[in-house]
């Protein structure tokens, strides 16, 4: 039987957050919830759907860097700053809802509430420890490394173990996993058809199955980071 082998998840945090939410945000695929750069007053708890975050370079390239599911928080890194606007884009993938709650009201409730704010201050930690993590495999591990690397953070995330290997259980195209790489789709069409033909993948109904993630972790001298830092979410 297959098993998720991560997911992040908050309780007694999610629960005080959600008591501030003043209204909820239908989110319907192909929008954006926000984009970088425009005013931020809201953050927003993910309630069902999927939503991508990711963050234009110079070049206006893409560069994909989590993909948010429920329970999930998003537009938390514009808390106590002065004049907030949002750092990523937030794109619906999948149709769903959020709750959002109002920045300065969540100042206050954190402000008020010790425990509280204790554990987000926590899970903000983690947070920059992921992103740091990810930003690490792109700059020093190239083209290759990036690709490797999202494979296992996905296989972390989304990954159901089979008898053939896991199963990555999320429909990313080429494109989308080129923008999580920062490469060029064909730059990962072309490795992921060699990795293909060494039998280290394959593909399944458009999902892919990997059947030695040690190889993957070879070839990029994995630090075996602990998974709660090594995920794509």
């Amino acid at each position: 039987m297959g098993t998720k082998q991560y997911k992040s998840t908050l309780t007694y945090e999610l629960g005080e957050l959600l008591k501030a939410s003043d209204r909820s945000v239908k989110l319907k695929k192909g929008t954006y919830l926000f984009q970088e750069g425009q005013p931020a007053k809201e953050m927003y708890i993910l309630l069902s759907g999927k939503i991508q975050i990711s963050k234009m370079n110079a070049e206006r390239k893409e560069l994909n860097l989590r993909l948010c599911q429920y329970n999930d928080i998003v537009g938390e890194l514009t808390l106590f700053t002065v004049d907030p606007r949002y750092l990523f884009n937030a794109k619906v993938i999948e149709s769903g809802e959020a709750a959002a709650i109002n920045i300065e009201n969540l100042e206050k409730v954190l402000f008020n509430n010790s425990k509280l704010a204790y554990e987000f201050i926590r899970w903000m930690n983690d947070h920059f420890r992921k992103t740091t993590t990810k930003f690490r495999d792109l700059v020093l591990n190239g083209k290759k490394g990036a690709l490797y690397s999202t494979l296992i953070r996905l296989c972390n995330s989304y990954g159901i173990v089979k008898e053939t290997g896991i199963l990555i259980d999320v429909y990313l195209t080429n494109q989308e996993l080129a923008n999580y790489c920062g490469t060029a789709r064909e730059s990962v069409s072309r490795m992921l058809g060699e990795l293909r033909d060494e039998g280290i993948i394959s593909i399944e109904r458009k999902r892919v199955i990997v059947h030695s993630i040690q190889h993957l972790k070879t070839e990029i001298d994995c630090e075996n980071c602990p998974i709660e830092f090594c995920n794509i979410e």
